[in-house]
């Protein structure tokens, strides 16, 4: 137990270091996506739809190790185009192939690898990947009755990019949905997950 308790006190110690020497930036970041809805059953056919976010990032890497945290908050639009209206049981309320929005404040939170050890050329390109959790509240989607949605999301990130000149960041990104984003109110289990690629251009002051 005694060797427990003084390895936690090195390591909040050692954490503390680093942090003190540490580098915050933040910055406006924005992008374009590309979302599909996933559902459990294959009934409807589905068709990707472009959506886009914007919103601050902030940035906290250690020097030397290269290894850091980002983390963020902003507006995602996600959702896709569901053809509801190949099946009677929809298209005798009237759907036809509505286009469901899904709107979220999102809570980003990454570990993050930026390769800086090239000799002085990352004060031009440094790349870096990255990988974590990510938040959704649903703050508003589109009115589709038959469906219900929760009040959010929980999904994975990750991607890769690289910073241009030390302030831009350019990211090609991957977000996996690990909980439904919507469900018909009727079908059992008849529920879908979002899925995202995207593409996003932050400035870091």
């Amino acid at each position: 137990m005694k060797r427990i308790f003084v390895s936690i006190i090195l390591a909040v110690c050692a954490l503390g270091s680093l942090t003190s020497h540490a580098q915050f930036r933040y910055g406006p970041t924005a992008g374009i996506n590309l979302t599909s809805l996933n559902f459990r059953q294959d009934l409807a056919s589905v068709d990707k739809s472009v959506g886009y976010s914007a919103g601050i990032m902030g940035e906290l890497m250690f020097p030397g190790i290269g290894f850091g945290i980002d983390i963020g908050l902003r507006y995602e639009q996600r959702g896709a185009t569901v053809h509801l209206g190949e099946y009677e049981m929809w298209a005798k309320q009237g759907y036809d192939a509505p286009r469901l929005y899904l709107h979220y404040a999102e809570i980003p939170i990454h570990l993050k690898f930026k390769y800086t050890n090239l000799n002085g050329f990352e004060d031009t390109l440094a790349p870096f990947v990255f990988a974590g959790p990510s938040v959704g509240f649903l703050v508003g989607h589109s009115k589709v009755d038959c469906m219900s949605y929760p009040v959010g999301e929980l999904g994975v990130d990750m991607g890769i990019g690289a910073e241009i000149c030390r302030h831009w960041q350019v990211a090609a990104t991957y977000n996996m949905g690990m909980t439904y984003a919507l469900k018909d109110k009727i079908l059992t289990n008849y529920s879908a997950r979002n899925s995202t690629w995207g593409l996003r251009v932050t400035y870091l002051f």
